[in-house]
């Protein structure tokens, strides 16, 4: 098992700040410093240290996965003090993650989970997975507006990827992206001298909001996890 794996799979970390751990020399195997990313090591053999402090390989948990309409003024973290976080939503014992974000002035779908792997297949841009948004604009949207944001518009110095863009009313239309810019649909319509007025997340991947109400969540249907797994 590679130790960035094992690591995640203890509960200390993700796997990409596990990698960061490594490569700051704060993870010991058999008491010697290790630096190398992708390092083997047999989890029934070798002992694994943490800033000094052993670290066990958990007992495998049950996998969960949770869709949740998350309603606006609500914050994606798990930890945050004087403000409503999305775990306050949900009554369940299991330690879950969210996949990805929504900011505090969004609302949606978000999928939550303690499957470490599906986490970082969802996460990282290059799975293509993809994001499917209704955007409400403050003033009406021009069919110029819409089609530089279909086909890539600058932000902070790199160019989004083309998205797929379909216009609803004047001033609402449904986009949908395989990328997750921080707050990259709010900078989109920025760019086009227009204002968002509501950005509410419909989609992920193959997992639909449907008719699940705001605040609501549930456990995803066993052939929702297959395909979203495979």
């Amino acid at each position: 098992m590679r130790l960035q794996k094992y690591l995640a799979h203890a509960g200390l970390c993700s796997r990409r700040k596990a990698e960061e751990h490594i490569l700051n020399g704060r993870v010991k195997v058999n008491r010697q410093i290790v630096t190398e990313l992708g390092t083997k090591i047999n989890p029934e053999n070798d002992k694994v240290f943490f800033n000094g402090q052993p670290v066990i390989l958990k007992q495998e948990s049950p996998k969960i996965y949770i869709a949740l309409n998350k309603p606006q003024g609500v914050v994606t973290s798990c930890s945050q003090q004087k403000t409503k976080i999305i775990l306050d939503l949900i009554d369940i014992d299991e330690r879950v993650y969210p996949v990805g974000r929504l900011d505090k002035d969004s609302k949606g779908l978000l999928l939550l989970t303690n499957d470490g792997e599906l986490h970082n297949k969802l996460s990282h841009p290059s799975f293509n997975h993809e994001k499917e948004y209704i955007v409400t604009t403050l003033h009406p949207i021009s069919e110029a507006a819409l089609n530089n944001m279909a086909q890539g518009l600058m932000i902070d110095g790199v160019k989004t990827r083309k998205a797929k863009v379909k216009r609803l009313s004047k001033n609402k239309f449904s986009i949908v992206l395989k990328q997750g810019r921080n707050r990259q649909i709010r900078k989109m319509i920025g760019k086009t001298g227009n204002r968002v007025d509501i950005l509410k997340r419909i989609r992920m991947a193959n997992i639909n909001l449907g008719n699940l109400k705001e605040g609501e969540w549930r456990y995803l249907t066993p052939k929702e996890i297959k395909r979203l797994t495979q």
